[in-house]
Parts: structure tokens; C-alpha cells; sequence
């Protein structure tokens, strides 16, 4: 559940909507959950900006498109690394689980439910190729920290799992 309602500006929203996360480019900041707080100020963006997990090698990447995306339209921006509270997958979007199905990563599970898949205990990951949860754990970590790599025993395709963070 979200924690902390975010606070952005009704007209930064077109902006940020053009900014993509660079390890699953077919979301964008906004879906993904990462923008706190986008408003402008004496003619300056001021954005917080909570990163996926800390240490998130992305977060440096985010900071200079969005930099980037506001200075292309003319705006000065400032963009601050907020830790607290914890980013959480309950912040992505219904559009953004959407659509990181569509590229084929499956979207988190509950927190308690997380826990018995990346312990094997559970089938309850669904293969965004062909909907079967008849799938298996390969690797607890995927192609990036907040992913796991699963397999489907049915498509027998491989995909990452995007792993439950509160």
C-alpha cells in the first residue's frame, strides 16, 4: 500500500511521462513509482526522486533524463535522491504492471506470497509468454538486483520475476 501519496504538478506530468527507466524502457518514471515529488519552484523543477532499492545503478541514469527531458523544454531542474520511506512495488501503476507483462517481465506477487516462490515452496509466478504458473525458479537474481530468473515448464521460456519490495 502506498505510503505516501506523491506530490507532482499536474503540468510536469507530460515531461516525466517521456522519461523511461533505462532497465525496463517501456516504463516510465511515473509508472514505475520513483517520482515523489515533481513541482516547480521560482521557475526551478524540484524533483525527489526514491530509487528502486538503494544503491540502484539506474538512479544516476533517471537523474540525468529527467535533467535532460526538463532542460529540453526550457526548464531549469533539480533533482534530490529521497531514501525514506522505502520505495515500494506497491508504487508501480496498474498501466505499468500492464506493461511490464507486455515486455515480458512478470509483475511482483504480495510480499508473503514472494517469499514462498523465491523459496520454491509455491508455483504462483505467471509466464508473461503464455499465462501458465507452472513455472520454476532458475536463479534468485535475474538480469538486474530486483529481478529473479524463473522458466516456464510449459513454454519452457526463461523471464525475470520483478521481486516484491516493501
Amino acid at each position: 500500500m502506498l505510503t505516501e501519496s506523491p506530490n507532482i504538478d499536474k503540468d510536469l506530468i507530460p515531461v516525466l511521462k517521456t522519461v523511461s527507466d533505462p532497465e525496463i524502457p517501456v516504463l516510465s518514471v511515473l509508472a514505475l513509482g520513483v517520482i515523489r515529488e515533481a513541482i516547480e519552484v521560482n521557475g526551478v523543477v524540484k524533483i525527489k526522486l526514491t530509487p528502486t532499492y538503494s544503491g540502484c545503478p539506474a538512479m544516476d541514469v533517471i537523474s540525468d533524463d529527467l535533467k535532460k527531458a526538463f532542460e529540453d523544454v526550457g526548464k531549469k531542474v533539480d533533482v534530490e535522491l529521497v531514501l525514506s520511506p522505502a520505495w515500494s512495488t506497491d508504487w508501480i501503476s496498474e498501466e505499468g504492471l500492464q506493461k511490464m507483462e507486455e515486455y515480458g517481465i512478470a509483475r511482483p506477487l504480495s510480499e508473503t506470497h514472494d517469499k514462498d516462490v523465491l523459496l520454491g515452496n509455491k508455483k504462483m509466478v505467471k509466464c508473461p509468454q503464455c499465462g501458465s504458473t507452472n513455472t520454476h525458479l532458475v536463479s534468485q537474481f535475474g538480469s538486474t538486483a530486483c529481478k529473479a530468473l524463473f522458466k516456464c515448464d510449459d513454454c519452457h521460456e526463461p523471464f525475470d520475476y520483478f521481486k516484491c519490495l516493501k
